[in-house]
């Protein structure tokens, strides 16, 4: 009896203490300080050349009267999209190519974990509105114009966007109150579930699976 309960308290003791992990640490591309360089002026630059080119057409169809049609307000909430994808997870990455501690907060990763799989889920339900928007516009063009209106293209545009962000709310909270036993290093440049599951101190096969399905139900 007196080995069974010690076990269990030191169990009980190293998941408490795996719940103290405070940062994680993102390994991102592990090279020589030259190359964290070079590979910051690089990606930096299509960083940029992004957010301007992606900026450019949310700006086209907004000073544009002619451009207020339903295939151009999706592509101008794409490309919205787009800037809000890629800042969940580029400029930290960016500033671990300069960092020498490499470090994330644990809420910070969870939160660029929610915003980088829910802005990736829009994105696949917008990628699928917009092919139906052109496979009307092709196959009934007479129709096309009754059927997709704008105030409808705007309530689509709204489900993709809410839709996206409900989709992984509950697995990730789940996830976050794992026990993390360490260590705190994470061999990717962002927060993913799969290196994050392997530093937990448990088995935790029905949040694995969750994260399979999701995305392949959204997908598919």
């Amino acid at each position: 009896m007196v080995p069974s309960v010690l076990s269990t308290g030191l169990v009980v003791l190293n998941m408490s203490e795996g719940n103290r992990v405070t940062e994680f640490i993102l390994l991102s591309f592990p090279c020589p300080r030259e190359m964290q360089i070079l590979l910051f002026a690089v990606f930096s630059l299509t960083y940029v050349l992004t957010l301007m080119g992606n900026g450019s057409i949310i700006w086209a169809v907004r000073l544009d009267q002619r451009l207020h049609t339903p295939m151009y307000i999706l592509l101008a909430n794409f490309s919205f999209l787009e800037i809000c994808y890629i800042n969940t997870t580029v400029p930290n990455m960016l500033a671990n190519f300069l960092s020498e501690s490499k470090t994330i907060s644990f809420t910070a990763c969870f939160l660029q974990f929610y915003f980088f799989f829910s802005t990736g889920g829009t994105e696949i339900f917008f990628l699928s509105l917009m092919a139906f928007d052109r496979y009307l516009a092709i196959c009934q063009p007479l129709h096309y114009p009754t059927i997709i209106t704008r105030r409808f293209c705007i309530k689509l545009v709204l489900f993709c966007w809410v839709t996206g962000f409900l989709c992984f709310p509950i697995p990730i909270y789940f996830m976050s109150q794992l026990p993390f036993c360490g260590p705190n290093v994470i061999d990717h440049f962002i927060c993913d579930p799969g290196p994050l599951m392997t530093l937990t101190c448990i088995h935790a096969p029905g949040i694995e699976l969750s994260f399979s399905i999701i995305p392949s139900l959204a997908i598919f």
